[in-house]
């Protein structure tokens, strides 16, 4: 598969919000599910939200749920993860990647970005 490519982290403050991108490059992710994970300095990468290849069904971890929400643009070969409400708890190194299944489960994607930082100062 080709390359996964993040992009929207930054630095706001508790409350804002942030609209992370992730798009392929030099392949199609259009039938393809898209899983965002993050992961903090000492802690294991965690599940934040998947959708699958037509947008229609999504899964959100509880944590974000309510406050996360996933969209897809297969034309622009784009998936995007709005981020609202923002925690410090939400700190981290948010990763997305590309895989047949639907799926919180880390494991069963295969084509991997490298990764945006967010921060959220309180």
């Amino acid at each position: 598969q080709g390359q996964l490519v993040e992009s929207g982290g930054g630095l706001v403050q508790a409350g804002d919000s942030l609209r992370l991108s992730c798009a392929a490059s030099g392949r199609t992710i259009s039938t393809y599910s898209v899983g965002w994970f993050r992961q903090a300095p000492g802690k294991e990468r965690e599940f934040v939200a998947t959708i699958n290849w037509s947008g229609g069904i999504t899964y959100y971890a509880d944590s974000v749920k309510g406050r996360f929400a996933l969209s897809r643009d297969n034309a622009k070969n784009t998936v995007y993860l709005q981020m609202n409400s923002l925690k410090s708890e939400d700190t981290g190194v948010y990763y997305c990647a590309a895989g047949r299944f639907t799926s919180g489960d880390s494991a069963l994607y295969n084509a991997w970005g490298q990764g945006t930082q967010v921060t959220v100062s309180s």
